[in-house]
């Protein structure tokens, strides 16, 4: 691998949250109450999960984001920085930091609720103070748990700055401002996302082509619809549909396996790779990190996803 001076940049532009994760037989139906099996408290948010994605698998990386002066901040700073991210444009609002509640079930599948605190004081002021890390970076990568005004000028910045751009759209409750798509490199959404931004159901890899096109034809010039087991959907500028099997793996946690892909492809991107090869090893990191239970701590090495056939 590079070293670490010379490795390509990504810059992450997103929320970092603490993530309180329960797992039990099943998720909880409304008004049902479940006993638990374990508990665990680790970091995440889907910023801060791609930021270390891509730095454990090959990139340098800046992580422009707030958390709170709280604990759970002072975690969650220390956490990157121990993964060799650089934190200059990571500051601390007024809020407490973002807390996701998680619940795992037997079947690996989970449900969510965050609370955005500190994430939703990154504005586009924020965004005008910390231009650098976008003018450093390769690629940047953004995602949709930060307010949507700052998501709008971090796109636009690094649009001008002539950057690599991809946009995790997640979550995604509907379509997206008409402005946004032709700011967009790589646009990636899940099958739930590729249907909210769609309108468009999306049950079938044929459904997930069809829904690709039409974010295309809004203006994203390469959409990758990723369908967990199924693969990947890649609707590429001046191409049709390819698709791309999944690894079988014995999945054991599927939490952040979609920002280990994002992670993954944005640092092959930044190193200069072609975009097969990037989704073919975003996939290979993403099917390992299921593999393992957490979020960050499931996200595997460049070394162990180049060892992973």
């Amino acid at each position: 691998m590079a070293s670490n001076e010379t490795r390509s940049r990504v810059t992450v532009v997103g929320s970092l949250n603490m993530d309180l994760v329960v797992r039990a037989p099943r998720l909880p139906h409304p008004g049902e109450t479940l006993a638990g099996r374990t508990f665990a408290q680790v970091a995440g948010g889907k910023g801060g999960n791609q930021a270390v994605a891509a730095a454990r698998l090959g990139a340098r990386v800046s992580m422009l984001g707030c958390i709170g002066a709280d604990a759970n901040g002072a975690q969650l700073r220390a956490g990157l920085e121990a993964e060799g991210i650089d934190c200059a444009a990571l500051e601390t609002g007024t809020q407490v930091s973002g807390v996701a509640l998680i619940t795992v079930d037997d079947a690996s599948q989970n449900a969510i609720v965050i609370v955005a605190g500190s994430n939703g004081e990154v504005t586009p002021d924020t965004i005008a103070r910390h231009e650098a890390a976008l003018s450093d970076a390769d690629v940047v990568v953004c995602q949709l748990e930060t307010p949507p005004q700052a998501v709008r000028a971090a796109l636009a910045a690094a649009r001008r700055l002539g950057k690599t751009v991809i946009l995790n759209p997640a979550p995604a409750t509907g379509a997206l401002p008409a402005d946004w798509l032709p700011l967009v490199d790589y646009l990636i959404p899940n099958e739930l996302e590729a249907t909210a931004l769609s309108g468009l159901p999306v049950d079938s890899p044929e459904d997930a082509a069809r829904a690709a096109a039409a974010l295309r034809a809004a203006g994203a010039r390469n959409v990758l619809v990723t369908l967990g087991a199924r693969g990947v959907c890649a609707m590429l500028e001046g191409a049709d549909a390819t698709f791309y099997d999944a690894p079988k793996v014995a999945a054991v946690d599927t939490t952040a396996a979609g920002d280990t892909f994002i992670g993954g492809f944005a640092a092959q991107l930044a190193q200069g790779v072609s975009v097969d090869a990037a989704i073919r090893f975003a996939q290979r990191a993403a099917a390992l990190s299921v593999t393992r239970a957490g979020a960050q701590p499931s996200i595997p090495t460049r070394a162990e996803v180049d060892a992973f056939v």
